[in-house]
């Protein structure tokens, strides 16, 4: 994830939900999710149910129960690992985790824990009781995912009616007093709203505007042929860059975010060398502190039936169930090849990715798009949109696809 608007402008307007203990207010995402102790950020897909049938979904989720979930019992018994191990944040996800029946409970005990937690959410499902409940429930930020305005959202999700219950979802936890933002996940499809979204934050005064690459799993799997082209995608990185200096400028006080391609990282720093030596070589200094891509090292994933993944796009492959072994021992257990190889990631990977000078910087960016892509985990990532010359790659090295 990539602060824009703290690399962009040097604010911290970028208090918003996935903390680290020992700081006081919530400080994971004021930059980069950059974990200090090296424990992971938890993504937790606690159910797999889902009130909504998303183009783009990476959990291929339906409206029914499934079963073989984590119990609330189960449940506790992972928090407690999880707390023991210092994990700082869990983001719990779906599905739609407001389908959970005990969420509150589970997040109020993982609370208690010392852990702080953020919901991941469609937004459909938030009356004014139910984000009273998640204020209660001490959730520090609800992120609401929205695809673009009115009708076009709706067909985008496959509900009638879903933007306007989205938008009063966002309004009542804003009215209860808890943190909130929206998203939209890029695509061919979505390029076209993203002003649009832009100007809802505006006008509906939404503290954070997060910007997310699509992802091949799941129903997106689906889509690569929707993602943009590496044109399309820079052309929306510089509106997105514009937006949050214009946002700054006005005296707004919102946090734009990028995330699920490291590429943007070097794009950004790359323009600001351009513009702004000096800046520039700072925000070079905290990217290479962040290292990159964190899948396997700085961010997990727990699905509903307690599988571990290097991170919520990985449904392909888990490293363990924490039915069966705490997830601390899953995490770091090393003799799993690709455990080892994405935490080693800089000895596996190929093509371009070995030959670019910001490898320390971007992390190889993500290897599920690579293996979805080209079938080998550790071929270059194919929406990297910066050209050999940017990178420092003297000859053409990209994987080709398998005919």
């Amino acid at each position: 994830m990539l602060g824009v608007t703290k690399l962009l402008c040097e604010t911290d307007e970028t208090q918003s939900g996935a903390g680290h203990r020992g700081h006081g207010r919530m400080q994971a995402p004021r930059l980069l999710q950059f974990s200090e102790d090296k424990r992971p950020i938890v993504v937790w897909n606690i159910t797999k149910r889902c009130n909504l049938k998303c183009i783009h979904c990476y959990s291929d989720s339906q409206n029914r129960d499934y079963d073989g979930e984590l119990t609330s019992t189960e449940a506790k018994l992972v928090i407690d690992d999880l707390a023991g191990f210092g994990v700082p944040v869990i983001i719990f996800s779906g599905g739609d985790p407001l389908l959970h029946n005990d969420i509150f409970k589970v997040a109020r005990y993982a609370g208690s824990k010392g852990i702080r937690c953020a919901l991941s959410t469609n937004g459909v499902l938030i009356d004014k009781k139910t984000a009273q409940a998640i204020k209660d429930a001490d959730f520090a930020y609800v992120g609401v995912s929205i695809d673009g305005i009115g009708e076009y959202n709706d067909r985008f999700r496959g509900m009638i009616g879903a933007y306007n219950l989205a938008l009063e979802g966002i309004r009542n936890c804003r009215d209860a007093g808890v943190r909130t933002g929206l998203r939209l996940t890029l695509s061919n499809r979505t390029l076209p709203q993203l002003p649009a979204i832009f100007d809802l934050a505006e006008s509906e005064d939404i503290p954070r505007i997060y910007i997310s690459h699509l992802v091949y799993s799941g129903r997106g799997n689906r889509m690569k042929k929707d993602d943009l082209t590496h044109e399309e995608t820079r052309k929306a990185l510089d509106f997105i860059f514009e937006k949050a200096v214009e946002f700054h400028r006005k005296g707004l006080k919102k946090d734009v975010l990028t995330g699920n391609n490291d590429t943007d990282g070097v794009y950004l720093y790359l323009k600001m060398r351009n513009e702004s030596p000096e800046k520039a070589e700072k925000v070079y200094k905290l990217l290479n502190m962040r290292g990159g891509n964190s899948s396997g090292t700085a961010i997990g994933c727990i699905d509903n039936l307690g599988n571990v993944h290097a991170d919520q796009f990985w449904s392909q492959y888990s490293f363990g169930n924490v039915k069966d072994r705490p997830f601390s021992e899953i995490w770091t257990d090393t003799k799993d090849p690709i455990m080892y190889g994405l935490k080693n990631k800089k000895k596996f990977v190929m093509g371009r990715c070995s030959q670019c000078t910001f490898l320390n910087i971007c992390g190889g960016n993500y290897r599920v798009r690579a293996e979805a892509v080209y079938g080998n985990l550790w071929a270059d990532d194919p929406a990297c949109y910066l050209t050999d010359e940017e990178i420092g790659v003297q000859n053409q090295c990209r994987i080709q696809i398998a005919k």
